[in-house]
């Protein structure tokens, strides 16, 4: 057996469909399904049903994919090992943060970063979704709540507030009473800032919608209404204006999360240092202070 096609399987177990396993897994679709059928060649046993929309794990497929799981789990274990057991920082380091701070906070903050650290390549993953430190799609994750797993170390990193702006021309137009607003979409109705700009817009209407805020800043910039966004995107940029709140403003925790196998690892280690600097220098700009 190919013990390279248990990961294909695990993950296209994991994912149901070639297409998300193939994202995942970083090749192609066909490439998947090649995997996959030599495995279950090698094995003499089927493993999925091939269904219209997608694959379903047959009854010898979800026991296989009981045990593949706990030797895909003792690999990442052994991979953190000898991350963790590296003493020269070097290598690839994957950082995770919400998509506008990876972009508009870190990426033009991280020159430092390159200049100690030639040997080192940092990849910033602007990813809404929490990524998982246990299995290594990530070293380091920058995130906007503590966690829930008590198996990852966990720092705080300070908060991150929010205020209603607009585009200048926007607001020197509209009294108060006639403001419409830029919200996210029903997928994100449970995020703190949408409930309180929800709050703030009343009975006012909500005009544009989108599920990422990159969209709400470039709608809020553009003139189309009244968006929450927070202190560091919205205070610096000159075409905005930070508009007063009937209530007090959001703010959100920032916490950064690494797994114990790799925190010692030199690259892993820099980095870390690095974005703990970072937003400690910012912190008046985060808060909006």
């Amino acid at each position: 057996m190919d013990w390279e096609n248990l990961r294909f399987f695990v993950e296209l177990a994991r994912s149901g469909s070639l297409s998300a396993a193939s994202r995942h897994l970083r090749v192609d679709h066909t490439t998947v399904a090649r995997r996959i059928s030599a495995l279950e060649a090698d094995l003499g046993v089927r493993l999925f049903d091939r269904m219209p929309r997608g694959y379903a794990l047959t009854e010898a497929g979800e026991r296989v994919a009981d045990l593949a799981a706990r030797l895909e789990e003792d690999a990442f274990a052994i991979e953190r090992f000898a991350r963790g057991h590296s003493d020269a920082p070097s290598g690839a380091v994957r950082l995770s943060a919400p998509p506008v701070v990876a972009s508009a906070f870190l990426a033009p903050r991280l020159v430092s970063f390159r200049r100690r650290f030639p040997r080192v390549v940092l990849e910033l993953i602007g990813d809404s979704r929490a990524v998982s430190l246990n299995r290594r799609e990530a070293d380091l994750a920058v995130r906007l709540a503590a966690p829930e797993d008590g198996r990852l170390i966990a720092r705080r990193l300070g908060d991150m507030a929010y205020a209603l702006y607009a585009d200048a021309g926007y607001a020197a137009e509209r009294p108060e009473t006639a403001w419409e607003f830029v919200a996210y979409d029903d997928s994100l109705n449970h995020v703190p800032q949408q409930h309180w700009l929800l709050r703030e817009a009343g009975g006012r209407p909500v005009v544009f919608r989108a599920n990422d805020l990159a969209s709400l800043y470039a709608a809020a910039r553009a003139g189309i209404g009244v968006a929450a966004l927070p202190r560091f995107l919205g205070d610096p940029d000159p075409g905005l204006v930070r508009l007063p709140a009937a209530t007090e403003p959001t703010a959100r925790e920032l916490w950064l999360l690494v797994h114990p196998d790799v925190r010692r690892a030199a690259a892993v280690r820099a980095a870390m240092d690095t974005v703990i600097g970072l937003f400690a220098e910012n912190r008046d700009l985060l808060k909006g202070a």
